[in-house]
């Protein structure tokens, strides 16, 4: 069996020398301002995609920037409220235009989408906002904060036909992520029975601005980091529906902030009937060369996929390094540069033609509505008890 795609047979994977790649130690430890690169392989003609920012409270908006651009998307214009985050922007990005106001970008009529990633229970409002402009919205997870916010989005989108894109980026900007489904696809370990998804992430307490440490603003962290790992069991198991067997949060670690939580975990069964464990949280050691030890493993009829997707620990600094264990042997697979993220072509296009390719709009607002759920009926625990 070879993998999918253009990254070669499996023997090519498991003699090729590794690198450090062109990402900096330095931005792959900061997983807030992580924004991976891949090759420039465009969708459509020069002008044909332009689209505008608002909102650069994280810094995961220029993940999706670059997706978009590396697509053939043409980035126009960005606002926001910190001059000082613009000014970072406009040296990352430059030609973009600085807007004078939020009205600027979103009711620019030449523009087909607006790319948020605003704090993250502003980031609804501001969908609804770019909807009714008459464009198609792409922010950051977690999309929303609240089950009010989902119902609202839900019929906005069913009214109008747009597309609420969001970016579950541990899936859709990670090679090894994109390459297990493929792998998956062409029946490379049967039938997918279990995912156990790992969701460390680095803390970096003063970096970190006062809403990050807000249960409100943030919605709590089977909302903001769970949903991340709640999209990829969906995707791996081809799942329509599933629900929360048991979920628990915890602040372990962090007394000056109450509201925080440091710490979660939940499982779920789908309506096919696979199941997901999964955990979350912020307590990456300062020795760890990135921002997390991201793992997913994924069990099959006939196979098992490991993920290492930012390191391999102790190994390798560079990610994107596939486990693959089926009827044929052990294979080590490391796709960094091989794959690439069909995910924001596929968005443009969507975009372009009113088509649901890059992901299904009810997807997208499953994988929220779950962690909403295990957020809310989360038991919360301490080191007292």
């Amino acid at each position: 069996m070879q993998p999918p795609g253009d990254v070669g047979p499996i023997g090519v994977f498991e003699s090729e020398s590794r690198t450090s790649g062109s990402e900096t130690s330095m931005q792959k430890a900061d997983g807030m301002n992580y924004a991976p690169q891949g090759q420039a392989r465009a969708v459509c003609g020069p002008g044909e995609f332009r689209f505008g920012v608002v909102g650069l409270d994280h810094g995961h908006i220029y993940g999706m920037c670059n997706g978009l651009i590396e697509a053939g998307g043409e980035l126009v214009s960005v606002w926001d409220r910190d001059p000082v985050k613009v000014e970072a922007f406009e040296t990352r990005y430059p030609g973009v235009r600085r807007a004078r106001c939020e009205n600027e970008v979103v009711e620019d009529p030449s523009l087909r989408l607006v790319a948020s990633a605003c704090v993250p229970d502003e980031r609804q409002p501001v969908g609804m906002w770019v909807i009714d402009s008459g464009k198609d919205y792409f922010c950051d997870k977690p999309p929303l904060t609240t089950f009010r916010q989902l119902s609202e989005a839900r019929r906005k989108v069913a009214e109008t036909g747009a597309i609420y894109a969001v970016y579950y980026s541990e899936r859709l900007h990670v090679e090894a992520a994109v390459h297990a489904g493929q792998l998956i696809r062409d029946g490379a370990i049967g039938r997918v029975v279990q995912v156990i998804g790992l969701g460390p992430h680095r803390l970096n307490p003063g970096t970190r601005p006062d809403w990050f440490w807000e249960r409100q603003r943030f919605g709590g962290i089977l909302v903001d980091i769970g949903s991340h790992q709640i999209e990829q069991f969906l995707h791996y198991a081809d799942a329509r529906d599933a629900r929360v067997l048991h979920s628990k949060v915890a602040n372990y670690h962090n007394p000056d902030h109450p509201e925080f939580e440091d710490f979660g975990d939940a499982s779920f069964a789908a309506d096919n009937g696979a199941t997901f464990y999964f955990r979350v949280d912020w307590f990456t050691p300062d020795g760890l060369c990135a921002w997390g030890d991201g793992r997913t493993i994924i069990l099959g009829t006939e196979g098992t996929i490991e993920l290492r997707k930012y390191l391999d620990l102790a190994r390798d600094k560079v990610g994107d390094h596939v486990y693959l264990a089926d009827k044929r042997g052990e294979h080590h697979l490391p796709v960094h540069g091989k794959v690439g993220f069909p995910y924001f072509g596929q968005l443009i296009l969507d975009c372009l033609n009113r088509t649901q390719t890059a992901m299904p709009q009810d997807h997208t607002f499953l994988a929220i509505e779950l962690a909403l759920r295990a957020q809310a009926q989360a038991a919360r625990f301490s080191f007292e008890g």
